[in-house]
């Protein structure tokens, strides 16, 4: 009788023990999942920063570039002769082919389609952020319920663990790009 009674603690000891750790591993991974959806939340946001003030500096520049271009090209034709008016005639088809040349090797040099890009790219990185964002919290979730619901909130205290924060936009980093033209 004593044998038995031996073997059965001996039995629910090491069922205690197998249950604490899957309760601490299950803790511990949920808790890296936190920690790399947060990272994929910085990695959303250094996109969206880098991706969009590049697009915002093309578009800018192709903007002041298309102005300078039209504005140009009106103070040419104006107050002109008729022999001025050949010259200048002559200038811009040799103007106009090696445009023409440069639309052939760049044809996304359009301030409409830079505008398109622009307006596509923010649609891209503010989706790709939301999701960053939704996976943070929906980790952070799993997480906090692993750590309050009992019987793992008695490993979850032994750890030392504790409730992570859902995902706030406080710093300077994580505000929306000024878009200024």
């Amino acid at each position: 009788m004593t044998g038995t009674v031996l073997i059965v603690v001996g039995v629910v000891l090491l069922l205690i023990l197998i249950w604490y750790f899957s309760t601490y591993n299950g803790i511990k991974t949920s808790e890296i999942k936190v920690s790399e959806s947060l990272s994929g939340i910085d990695v959303a946001l250094t996109k969206r920063y880098d991706v969009l003030t590049k697009m915002l500096d093309t578009v800018k520049a192709y903007k002041t570039y298309e102005r300078e271009t039209l504005t140009e090209l009106v103070a040419m034709r104006s107050g002109m002769t008729m022999k001025d008016r050949q010259a200048a005639n002559d200038s811009m088809d040799q103007l106009s082919s090696q445009i023409n040349l440069l639309a052939e090797n760049y044809p996304e040099l359009r301030s409409s389609e830079n505008f398109s890009e622009l307006q596509r790219s923010i649609t891209d990185v503010e989706e790709h952020l939301q999701a960053a964002r939704r996976l943070y919290n929906a980790n952070v979730t799993d997480y906090n319920r692993r750590i309050v619901t009992f019987p793992s909130s008695i490993v979850a205290g032994m750890m030392g663990a504790s409730s992570k924060q859902f995902f706030e936009a406080e710093s300077v980093k994580r505000q929306d790009v000024k878009m200024t033209f």
